[in-house]
């Protein structure tokens, strides 16, 4: 029987687990963390979103990734056969209204408990606390254990280590230099659906800081996303961020900053407001005026002023634009260990078709690790559970 290592505990290296074991693999899981799944858990906390309910091929669109391997792997693991692998499991799964499918429990915990069980029921054998350290002289795989070093040859190795966010839940990104050293290419680690520096004044932050925008609509770039929008000490934050977050990083990238434009209004057409604005008293300050004719309260009013540096527009029609398309500066992406996911990693090319390394026979990468990206709503853990099903079913046939 064929003995196969998957290093890292996270959702792409349980389902390569669970797939090798199906393929009649003996598997054995080692996590440097003292208990397994923790930025899975930590997801699920507020309501695990594992997937999406969009049509296939709208759903594909959202990745960002070379080829088409990624594609062809959530092609054959997409969104219908995560729900059936979690209803497999006795967790029933509900659609919101947005699309997103979330287990009925809205919670990570009882969908990991019922997987680690099948899984320890298949033979897997789990082993926490024992940090991977590369390879040895022989090559053989060398981890740090409470009681001691270990190493093991297995006929093949899975690495499922994560990306470089989120370090205190166990990805670190540490891998990437004892992958360096044997030749493989690597991407850049770069933040993901995380928010964003803007250099506020003090005087936004001593009456805003920690206000929510409600119901803009964000656009960067050809991307654009509408929700709530919170005024942070550092900038901004938002799930309606995220999704452009990889256009804000390419201007950042090419000239130092961005640009965010924000309309604070996304629900009034442009020719309504204007009409609204120019039938204002013209007695009222330039405050009132927003208030009474565009409508907005006090937290928008705050933003308009402080892009605008106390004086915003006079013409109804300029001021009218203003406010639909509000530029604001973006300076930098917040630190990366706080960014949701990371992009970058192991380059495409560097693996095979099986998504093995090629400098590193016998040896394959799933997950976050590699460098792909995509919007939160489901997407990441999709495309975690399908990598990690096209190298398990690889690694045990290979």
């Amino acid at each position: 029987m064929k003995h196969i290592a998957i290093i890292g505990a996270g959702p792409a290296g349980l389902m390569a687990a669970e797939a090798a074991i199906e393929a009649g693999a003996q598997v054995s899981i080692y996590d440097a963390m003292p208990s397994v799944a923790r930025k899975f858990l930590m997801a699920g906390k507020s309501g695990l979103n594992i997937s999406h309910s969009e049509e296939a091929a709208l759903f594909r669109s959202r990745y960002r990734a070379p080829g088409s391997r990624l594609h062809e792997m959530i092609a054959a693991f997409g969104p219908g056969d995560v729900e059936r692998w979690m209803n497999g499991l006795g967790i029933e799964s509900f659609t919101g209204s947005s699309g997103r499918v979330f287990p009925a429990t809205m919670k990570a915990s009882p969908l990991l408990r019922a997987w680690l069980a099948r899984l320890r029921e298949g033979g897997a054998r789990i082993h926490v606390r024992h940090r991977w350290q590369g390879w040895d002289e022989a090559g053989a795989l060398v981890f740090q254990a409470p009681d001691g070093e270990v190493r093991l040859k297995p006929d093949a190795v899975i690495l499922a280590l994560g990306g470089a966010s989120w370090s205190r839940l166990g990805s670190d990104g540490a891998w990437a230099e004892l992958l360096a050293e044997k030749g493989v290419e690597l991407a850049p680690f770069q933040p993901s659906n995380c928010g964003f520096e803007v250099a506020w004044s003090k005087r936004l932050l001593d009456g805003f800081e920690g206000a929510p925008l409600k119901g803009v609509k964000l656009s960067a770039g050809q991307q654009a996303g509408q929700g709530d929008v919170v005024i942070t000490r550092r900038g901004i934050e938002s799930g309606a961020l995220y999704p452009l977050s990889a256009d804000l990083l390419r201007q950042i990238e090419e000239t130092g900053s961005a640009q965010l434009k924000v309309d604070l209004l996304p629900d009034v057409d442009m020719d309504g407001l204007r009409r609204r604005l120019a039938a204002a008293n013209p007695k009222d300050s330039s405050s009132n005026r927003l208030r009474k004719a565009a409508r907005l309260e006090r937290t928008k009013i705050a933003l308009v002023n402080e892009i605008a540096r106390g004086a915003p527009p006079a013409d109804a029609g300029d001021l009218a634009a203003f406010l639909k398309a509000l530029p604001v500066r973006i300076d930098a992406p917040a630190p990366m260990d706080e960014a949701i996911s990371t992009a970058g990693g192991v380059s495409w090319d560097a693996l095979d078709e099986r998504l093995m390394l090629k400098a590193l026979p016998g040896v394959y990468c799933a997950g976050e690790m590699v460098d792909w990206d995509a919007p939160t709503g489901g997407y990441l853990l999709t495309a975690c559970l399908a990598m990690g099903r096209a190298v398990g079913k690889a690694a045990a046939a290979s």
